[in-house]
């Protein structure tokens, strides 16, 4: 989101040697927003860190207010897009926080021993303050998609939900689950238990939409 004064948004899009279509859907969702594009011939997700710098560094040429932070399979409820121009109005909050529910299907989160993202708030949101000095957790994996001192600026919680569905599909589940036994064998930066649970075949979950509704 950029531009002084809310005037416009922009787009920046890391295509990180992608192997399919999917910053051409990227370009069909935005719709004519101002968009660009920066592909890496050869993936840096072996070393997330240094594709995480390069977000920031690439985001932050174009001198924005704020910065929405998503992955290509994340997806906010429609609130978000109701409520965003409120929230970033709020000249005494720097960073938001959301929920991120892993789904495992259309409907259904999971939640179990191993799988409990939603149960924290994580930022998405963050207002560009020029001169911040940006410390970043430089492990290879597991790293944040933000500098790790973002909470030394004033911060609050949302409680518009973040849906992930990146676990959906049982092939990408696979792909996931052989890219961190490789990249991570001995679950020195995440946890071997569950590296092993992604290919559960039956893990408890929960309808996102029935979750709303106890809780209005």
């Amino acid at each position: 989101m950029e531009g002084r004064g809310f005037q416009k948004d922009e787009a920046v899009i890391i295509d990180d040697g992608s192997t399919d279509n999917s910053a051409e859907v990227c370009l069909e969702v935005l719709n004519g927003m101002p968009v660009r594009i920066i592909r890496n011939a050869i993936s840096k997700f072996s070393n997330e860190i240094e594709l995480r710098k390069m977000q920031w560094k690439e985001t932050v040429k174009s001198n924005p207010e704020w910065i929405l932070n998503l992955d290509a399979d994340e997806v906010f409820k429609n609130r978000f897009k109701e409520e965003v121009r409120q929230l970033i109005s709020d000249q005494e909050v720097d960073v938001y926080c959301f929920r991120l529910y892993d789904f495992r299907n259309e409907t259904h989160y999971r939640e179990d021993e191993h799988w409990f993202a939603h149960q924290y708030c994580r930022p998405f949101l963050v207002r560009y303050r020029e001169g911040f000095e940006c410390k970043w957790n430089d492990r290879p994996q597991h790293c944040g998609r933000f500098a790790e001192n973002v909470f030394e600026l004033p911060h609050k919680l949302s409680d518009i939900r973040l849906k992930h569905l990146g676990w959906v599909k049982k092939e990408d589940r696979m792909a996931k689950f052989k890219r961190y036994r490789e990249l991570d064998p001995d679950g020195t930066y995440g946890s071997n238990e569950q590296y092993q649970s992604i290919l559960d075949e039956k893990p408890n979950l929960i309808c996102f939409e029935e979750w709303l509704l106890l809780w209005q």
